[in-house]
């Protein structure tokens, strides 16, 4: 896998193949119906398939390259720590390590050391989200009542 140091700005000749590739792919995108297509590499004539989500994730590196921006792709460990969790999520750890002890997040203890699950740290990342647009929605169904809002 690339390290950070081999991480570069893509030449004028890349930007404008990315840019190329990606208003295809965008377009081939939109028509797809099936989760895993089959796709062609057309100097040996191979078929291979290819989940859907990996071919979206293809467009927006084609997208990020096109505009010129230095692209890394980086695994995402099943199990994350303390530290790495509260980064996901924009807060401190000690405000981590409170969601944690109070069961808002499910982890495990190995020895001292906390960890947790990507896909229960994303759980509760939506989960905050929705909570978020409902009160909102809350407060401008209230001002609209009030009369606060123009609609």
């Amino acid at each position: 896998m690339e390290s950070f140091i081999d991480i570069r700005k893509p030449s004028k000749d890349e930007q404008l193949t990315a840019r190329k590739s990606y208003d295809t792919l965008a377009a081939i995108l939109e028509q797809l119906e099936t989760e895993n297509p089959e796709i062609e590499i057309k100097e040996t004539q191979e078929k291979i398939k290819v989940p859907l989500h990996a071919l979206k994730l293809l467009a927006k590196i084609l997208k990020g390259l096109g505009q010129g921006t230095p692209v890394s792709i980086v695994p995402v460990p099943a199990e994350m720590t303390t530290q790495a969790a509260a980064q996901f999520l924009g807060c401190s750890r000690p405000h981590l390590v409170k969601l944690l002890e109070e069961g808002q997040i499910n982890f495990t203890k190995i020895g001292k050391h906390r960890r947790v699950k990507f896909d229960d740290v994303v759980k509760y990342k939506k989960g905050i989200k929705t909570r978020q647009k409902d009160l909102l929605r809350g407060i401008m169904k209230l001002d609209e009542e009030l009369g606060m809002y123009d609609s």
